[in-house]
């Protein structure tokens, strides 16, 4: 019976161990990425994102006049005309800016023209409005008969002291001008006068 017993409980043991060994084990899973793969034909079909090329924030101009460096300058979106200038070297030595209005943001392809009058039918982009704080030649621009000061007249090439004041005085009396030929009938302007400034004013 002891023997019996024995036995009995060796076979126990042995079946307890051989259930213990062959109980389920815990195996870790590598956690997967969230992010989609894509795989075949539908790997191209996004459209790629191209950052923007640093060239698409730049403006060109042009600088010419009295200034060291005239020519072509490239200038970052929003500069200015005093940046345009300072990109061209600045002005020369005793270069009248006055009516400069180096605070104008300038514009992608214009023409700035520096210490003198460009040529009648120069296109300088139109940045300039006519008559304002830079609306004389040697800004750039062309002067209104109807809106600029006694300073904007005083730019234009053969325009003497006396007579901005004189324009001014015949607009006033006359209800503007109509027509830029009208600068004939004011007092100290002739025939070769007019046809003089003609192509710098408009009205």
């Amino acid at each position: 019976m002891k023997a019996l017993a024995v036995l009995a409980a060796a076979v126990v043991l042995v079946a307890a161990f051989v259930a213990w060994q062959s109980r389920p084990h815990t195996v870790a899973v590598p956690t997967l990425s969230s992010e989609p793969v894509a795989s075949g034909p539908a790997a191209g079909a996004g459209t790629p994102v191209v950052p923007p090329s640093p060239s698409a924030a730049l403006l060109v101009v042009a600088v010419e006049g009295r200034v060291p460096h005239p020519g072509l300058v490239r200038l970052p979106a929003g500069s200015r005309v005093a940046d345009a200038l300072a990109a061209a070297g600045g002005a020369l030595p005793g270069t009248d800016l006055s009516f400069v209005n180096l605070a104008r943001k300038v514009v992608d392809g214009e023409l700035i023209v520096i210490g003198m009058t460009p040529p009648p039918g120069t296109e300088t982009g139109g940045a300039v409005p006519p008559g304002g704080p830079a609306g004389g030649p040697a800004g750039g621009g062309i002067v209104d008969l109807n809106t600029a000061t006694a300073a904007d007249l005083d730019t234009l090439p053969g325009i003497g002291p006396a007579l901005p004041q004189r324009i001014l005085d015949y607009r006033t009396q006359h209800g503007g001008f109509h027509n830029v030929d009208e600068l004939r009938n004011v007092s100290g302007i002739g025939d070769a006068k007019c046809a003089e400034i003609k192509d710098l004013v408009t009205v």
